[in-house]
């Protein structure tokens, strides 16, 4: 029976490095797989999830007002699907995610989706909200901050290394914006300063 797992961290912990090895081992054993990744992301090629160690893989693009379940069936009727990977999973949408269920329970195709849990403010994506919610398996795949502690959270730094403590949610970036560190020097350098 087919499940929707959900893989979250903070960033720099491995999820596309992670979402692309699983993904060679379903077709090493001669299974199909689609990825999917988000369009709004941009840092690398349009159409690659790349990790930071410089391994690849061709991705179909999710838009916000893409039906997840309709592309994903269409694909699935030309050529059975065995799995889907889904990239970037803070960036969906509440009906993207029940679409994915969709996929799940309809299809009975698993989908494995990885994001971050939480922006640079400590607050949960739409994504990451639902897929906490409703997926089957929760998984939390572990990196750490510059202290040693695990890191749990994202600091957006601006331009001069400084905290950000306003602005849009989703802002695309890399190490360069951001960092992941632990609860107190997340709670130093974001909460404390937004209280100020």
């Amino acid at each position: 029976m087919a499940q929707l797992y959900f893989y979250y961290s903070a960033m720099n912990a491995g999820k596309s490095t992670s979402l692309l090895q699983s993904a060679y081992n379903y077709r090493e054993r001669g299974m199909h797989v689609e990825i999917f990744t988000a369009a709004l992301d941009n840092r690398y090629e349009i159409g690659k999830v790349t990790s930071r160690i410089g391994l690849q893989a061709d991705a179909q693009l999710y838009r916000q007002e893409d039906n997840l379940f309709e592309a994903i069936y269409a694909l699935h009727r030309e050529h059975p699907l065995d799995c889907v990977f889904i990239d970037e999973a803070q960036f969906l949408s509440q009906i993207q995610v029940r679409q994915l269920v969709e996929v799940v329970d309809e299809l009975d195709v698993p989908v494995l989706a990885y994001g971050l849990r939480t922006d640079f403010l400590g607050e949960t994506f739409e994504g990451s909200h639902y897929l906490l919610a409703w997926a089957d398996k929760l998984s939390e795949l572990k990196t750490v901050c510059h202290c040693g502690r695990k890191a749990s959270f994202v600091v957006r730094l601006d331009e001069e290394g400084q905290a950000v403590t306003t602005g849009d949610q989703v802002q695309i970036g890399g190490n360069d914006r951001y960092e992941s560190m632990c609860r107190k020097h997340f709670k130093q350098l974001v909460w404390d300063k937004a209280a100020v």
